[in-house]
């Protein structure tokens, strides 16, 4: 089981994986707003910006500040630059 940063310390699972995407389209809003109604949404975002959606195949749809490009790459296993988006996005 591999786990991928999402931001923040939070943690998924690649193995239950099923979409990243970005938040702007009206299908991605009409899904976070019926997990949020059914329960099944987490919010990782620490109170900035959705930047990325993700659906698991559990049904929840998880919500994280960093890029869909850049969880994308972690899922992948490639290297990051070394200082994390977040830390970078604060200074």
């Amino acid at each position: 089981m591999k786990l991928i940063n999402i931001g923040f310390g939070n943690m998924v699972s690649s193995g239950r994986l099923l979409a990243i995407v970005s938040p702007e389209s009206a299908p991605i809003k009409r899904i976070i707003q019926e997990a949020k109604d059914r329960g099944m949404l987490v919010d990782a975002t620490y109170g900035r910006r959705t930047r990325a959606v993700i659906i698991m195949d559990t049904d929840h749809v998880i919500l994280s500040a960093i890029q869909p490009e850049t969880i994308a790459g972690r899922a992948a296993g490639k290297a990051d630059s070394g200082v994390p988006e977040e830390e970078a996005e604060l200074s």
